[in-house]
């Protein structure tokens, strides 16, 4: 049996499964390649700014800067951007970016649901009406003389829609379920690497201190000096 026999046979209800098919294949082939393009990434952006954090926080920034085509990436230069700010701000930057980052990974989420939601339905919907186009056509002479095999077959290429949309919904489920669980993966890594960047950052905020109030020291003394002379 052809495709175009199926779309036949399986009613009016095959227009709209096939619309629901082509919009669930379609997010999911982008959420496929961006989850595949984010995950490959982006434990080495992690490891190298936290290791460039270590000694420099200018070139851990630049590292961020340079990886912001990736949800990690501009996860992490949200608060290395900030010019010198104090712990409790870097971490309302971090908290702040990362839900934006997170919020955005779910995109498509809500496209996958609705299809596994109403494809069956579409395809129940389609079954009925076959059924009562097949029953219909039922007379009390086709029953007396056993003349009912076409209405058999009806009933029978009626079950194609409930099939199709449970074929539909069955697949964008199990994408659905996938992807999220790629996304609670994420949100367990933005944490960790959030609590580390703002450990590292609050261990070095004294020295961020003392240098600032050391240069600011040495500017009042040339001040002082250039006045004088």
């Amino acid at each position: 049996m052809t495709i175009q026999e199926l779309f036949e046979k399986g009613g009016l209800a095959m227009w709209p499964l096939l619309v629901l098919s082509l919009l669930s294949v379609g997010t999911i082939l982008e959420r496929l390649w961006f989850w595949g393009r984010s995950l490959l990434k982006e434990q080495a952006i992690v490891n190298r700014v936290l290791e460039a954090a270590n000694s420099n926080w200018e070139v851990a920034a630049e590292i961020a800067f340079q990886a912001q085509k990736q949800p990690i990436g501009r996860f992490l230069y949200a608060p290395l951007k900030l010019h010198n700010p104090d712990p409790e701000l870097f971490r309302l930057a971090l908290e702040a970016a990362a839900d934006e980052e997170l919020n955005s990974m779910r995109r498509g989420d809500k496209v996958l649901e609705a299809v596994g939601t109403l494809a069956p339905l579409l395809g129940l919907l389609g079954t009925v009406l076959g059924l009562i186009h097949s029953l219909g056509s039922i007379s009390l002479s086709n029953i007396a003389t056993g003349q009912t095999q076409g209405v058999t077959q009806g009933i029978g290429e009626s079950l194609i829609s409930t099939a199709t949309g449970m074929v539909v919904a069955i697949t964008s489920l199990a994408f659905y379920r996938m992807f999220q669980a790629f996304w609670f993966n994420q949100v367990k890594i933005f944490r960790k690497a959030g609590n580390e960047l703002e450990l590292l950052y609050r261990q070095s905020w004294p020295h961020h201190v003392a240098d600032q109030t050391k240069a600011q020291a040495e500017e009042k003394v040339e001040s002082e000096q250039q006045d004088q002379n």
